[in-house]
């Protein structure tokens, strides 16, 4: 069955908010502590439990750290900055995404704005601490127990913040360091942000806009508007839109925003749908409104068809390479489809049609991709009307170990089509190829009498 989430970001997001908010619909809290402990990182244990916000009964995880690695009031935080050591070239980037009602800690240096979020730089020669660039965060997700789909979400919300953070500080995913203290906060609720999604069967999530505060931040350098750069990037990168308010407070962390951005599946709610469960996960502060994130598990009238948008364009003089690296960047962007039709343009010039199929939250996201990849100079869209079998995406267990499949229906008949990455994968350990691996995966879902 499809299983669509609607995050309802009137107080904004943060990692905690969100996992949460999950639990509350329904994730499985002892699952989620088993899965954290195949994490190889030490120092920190997790509280889950209910809190009042406004008179409403919600969720509030915290991850607390032991005393060699605990942080300072820590919820919708953000401590980065530049600095050397031995001249290293290396950015330190100080991540937190929880506050100090997990930890009763003091602020550690003096000039701190009790009155929001704090902005801190510490610079390698001034911390004991290890930093951990983002291959060394994504090796410690690969080598945890968690199943493959919760860590490709968790590595995909990495990313997106490693994308951040360099484009912020004018340098790149290979130079950004997370440092130790923060990462482990970050691990942690992102890692159990996606476990707790995979834990619940999510195969959709709408999230139309992030409600943000206004204002600025203090940091050791002074003063940094909301949203924080990091945040601002996000939603620029993915399209993600920005309700601002009139709160003076940083809403939406950067943890918050990665998450968004990494399982959002669309910004648009369907006009019409049936509430299947809600829940509530608390924030740490409540700035002057009630400070908590709603999940929904929502189910669309059954309807037959649904609108999509075509953009295309016709291109005479651009590279093969510049071509192919413009589809990679459309799908990842979000795109449904991506394709390129051989055409011949006027006075004869061979040229390429690039067709591109997307929902219509994406399409200032997809022509600014397009513009910036390609010579073209203008770019056609066509709204259309489509028809579409219901489907669904799941996780199985086949002779050669998990697998990803679609299943689509046609009446009462089930057709099961494995997902490429997860043939391809497959076929790269075992040596099999790619028709045989396909097969055996379609022989074993339909033995497991998916319903």
């Amino acid at each position: 069955m499809k299983k669509t989430l609607y995050l309802e970001c009137y107080s904004g997001i943060s990692g905690d908010m969100t996992v949460g908010a999950l639990l509350d619909l329904g994730a499985d809290g002892e699952l989620l502590k088993e899965q954290l402990k195949s994490l190889p990182i030490e120092g920190y244990e997790i509280e889950i439990k209910h809190v009042k916000k406004s008179g409403l009964n919600a969720c509030d995880f915290c991850v607390i750290l032991d005393k060699a690695h605990e942080n300072h009031d820590h919820d919708n935080e953000y401590l980065y900055g530049t600095g050397h050591s031995g001249g290293s070239g290396h950015l330190a980037v100080h991540m937190y995404d929880k506050e100090s009602e997990c930890q009763e800690n003091h602020a550690h240096y003096e000039g701190h704005s009790h009155g929001g979020p704090r902005h801190d730089v510490h610079f390698h020669g001034h911390t004991h601490h290890e930093h951990r660039g983002l291959p060394e965060i994504l090796d410690i997700i690969r080598s945890s127990q968690i199943t493959d789909r919760a860590k490709q979400t968790a590595s995909d919300i990495f990313r997106i913040l490693a994308e951040a953070e360099a484009k912020a500080h004018g340098t790149t995913i290979e130079e950004v360091h997370f440092h130790e203290v923060g990462a482990i906060d970050s691990i942690v609720d992102i890692v159990a942000a996606a476990v707790c999604l995979d834990n619940l069967g999510i195969t959709d999530v709408i999230v139309p806009e992030l409600y943000e505060g206004k204002g600025v931040v203090r940091c050791q350098h002074g003063l940094i508007p909301i949203p924080v750069p990091a945040t601002a990037n996000i939603a620029q990168a993915h399209g993600i839109t920005l309700h601002m308010t009139d709160t003076e407070a940083e809403l939406v962390t950067p943890t918050g925003a990665a998450i968004a951005a990494a399982v959002r599946t669309s910004g648009k709610l369907p006009d019409k749908y049936r509430l299947i469960k809600t829940g509530l996960g608390a924030g740490k502060r409540d700035y002057g409104r009630t400070s908590v994130l709603r999940a929904m598990l929502i189910e669309a009238d059954k309807e037959t068809s649904d609108a999509v948008i075509k953009l295309e364009s016709n291109i005479d003089d651009c590279t093969g390479e510049a071509l192919g690296f413009v589809m990679e960047q459309l799908l990842e962007a979000g795109a449904r489809d991506v394709h390129y039709i051989p055409v011949f343009m006027k006075k004869n010039r061979p040229a390429y049609q690039l067709n591109v199929i997307c929902g219509e939250e994406l399409v200032p996201r997809m022509e600014e991709i397009i513009f910036r990849g390609t010579t073209t100079i203008g770019i056609r869209k066509i709204r259309m009307e489509r028809t579409v079998l219901g489907r669904d995406i799941r996780t199985v267990k086949t002779l050669f170990g998990e697998a990803r499949i679609k299943i689509c229906m046609l009446g009462d008949e089930r057709r099961i089509y494995p997902e490429y990455e997860s043939v391809t994968e497959i076929c790269r350990k075992t040596g099999l190829s790619y028709q045989k691996v396909f097969d055996q995966i379609c022989q074993d879902a339909a033995d497991l009498q998916i319903t």
